[in-house]
């Protein structure tokens, strides 16, 4: 039977994942749970990330490659906050002031000393930037371990990521600089960085970065942005279309004083974001405007080419019809030619006509189908293919005809066949010494 603690934690990471399915549409379960297991069920900032997935923000588990911090830290107008040590009260404590004074002074110019020879000797590691998002989820569960989860959302990606984020969303963006080894570090993380009225008004307002400068990632924004002491905080925000540090706070703030400082910076450099915002919104109404434009000319030149093609396809077709006109006259005129030419020669071929005392001779009248007459004499041995071929040599005769007798009615076989290769002579067809034939036109058959 399982403990009342694992009881608990299952019931409370199931009550997670249905939360977190529910804010961020997922429907597998499984999926659910990996993402939740690689922020360490800290819903806040699984969905975030997952927010940032949607958006097009890689995911802080695949980070892009690092680029180059583009943020002015030079505008003479930056705001700076800093807040002092108190000095020492009375007899006693000004007393261990001056009898302290001596080491520290001691301490701290041989350490710095001893770093600056160090520097020589071996290349300070934090200078090489292998892996920003673990150096950011790092810090974030170090701060977790050590001061609770009560605090600000931190931003799960890189510094890179925060600005391009804060950019494209035009908001404020909070970066702090954690100082492990400063004397103020901890109070200011446990009173005034935790501390409830803060958190509200720093998660409801703006993105809130950090990473501790003992990181690669921290350390490389603490180099773009040259803090002076720790805590620090800089306030960055899209200026003269630049990411631009407006506000510097530095030393041990208290929770008011933080709020006020904040309200301060984001009042006085509010114009600026407004600015920002009509700029951005009027870009995007010209290149909407432009898009639109740009849509009608390119509708209105696809009308011009269809016209054009349509056109071009009317003059090619009209081309192709007379080129067929033509073709066909060309045509018409050559099978004329030939046919006339094959007239001429079925003439001359055509044996003489017998003599009309020729007592072998039959006298036959074609009645032709334009109701002309022709007359002729053959004789009764002749086949019957030499009438066929003396009608077709006549130039009043159609090109595809038949001869028909009418007692009895039949279509005399003038031409070779498959059945009849050879046509019958004029006596084997049943002709008398006077017959009168009728030609029957079938060239439109």
């Amino acid at each position: 039977m399982a403990a009342p603690e694992e009881q608990d934690l299952s019931q409370a990471q199931t009550e997670k994942l249905l939360q977190f399915q529910d804010l961020t549409g997922l429907e597998s379960m499984d999926q659910c749970r990996r993402t939740l297991e690689q922020h360490n069920w800290n819903i806040e900032a699984a969905v975030q990330d997952r927010l940032n997935e949607q958006e097009g923000v890689p995911s802080v588990f695949n980070p892009p490659p690092t680029r180059p911090l583009q943020v002015n830290t030079t505008d003479h107008r930056v705001y700076s906050y800093i807040v002092s040590r108190p000095h020492p009260r009375g007899l006693l404590g000004w007393s261990y002031y001056l009898i302290m004074l001596p080491f520290r002074f001691t301490y701290y110019t041989l350490l710095d000393i001893f770093r600056f020879a160090l520097r020589f000797i071996r290349p300070d590691p934090r200078g090489r930037v292998t892996d920003p998002v673990g150096d950011v989820m790092s810090f974030i569960h170090s701060f977790e371990e050590k001061y609770g989860r009560s605090h600000p959302v931190f931003y799960q990606g890189t510094y890179s990521q925060a600005l391009n984020d804060a950019k494209r969303e035009l908001r404020y963006l909070l970066v702090y600089l954690h100082g492990e080894d400063h004397q103020d570090t901890d109070e200011f993380c446990r009173t005034t960085l935790c501390s409830e009225e803060v958190l509200t008004f720093i998660n409801t307002r703006m993105l809130f970065w950090a990473c501790s400068t003992s990181k690669p990632e921290g350390y490389r924004v603490s180099q773009a942005l040259r803090e002076n002491t720790y805590p620090f905080l800089a306030m960055i925000m899209l200026k003269d279309r630049k990411m631009t540090v407006v506000g510097r706070l530095e030393g041990l703030i208290q929770p008011e004083d933080l709020i006020n400082q904040l309200t301060f910076i984001m009042e006085a450099n509010q114009t600026f974001l407004m600015s920002e915002r009509l700029e951005r919104e009027e870009r995007n109404q010209t290149q909407v405007l432009r898009q639109q434009q740009d849509e009608a000319y390119l509708a209105s030149l696809r009308a011009d080419q269809e016209k054009d093609r349509k056109k071009r396809e009317e003059q090619e077709q009209k081309r192709q019809e007379e080129e067929k006109a033509r073709q066909s006259i060309l045509d018409e005129e050559k099978r004329r030619r030939t046919l006339e030419e094959e007239k001429e020669r079925k003439s001359e071929c055509l044996p003489p006509e017998p003599p009309l005392d020729d007592p072998d001779s039959v006298k036959i009248v074609f009645k032709l189908p334009n109701d002309t007459r022709v007359e002729r004499r053959f004789l009764f041995s002749q086949s019957s293919t030499v009438i066929h071929d003396f009608l077709f040599s006549l130039k009043q005769t159609p090109e595809k005809f038949q001869i028909v007798a009418n007692f009895p009615r039949r279509v005399l076989p003038c031409l070779p066949t498959e059945e009849q290769p050879n046509p019958p002579s004029l006596k084997e067809a049943g002709l008398s010494r006077s017959e009168v034939l009728f030609v029957q036109d079938l060239t439109d058959d």
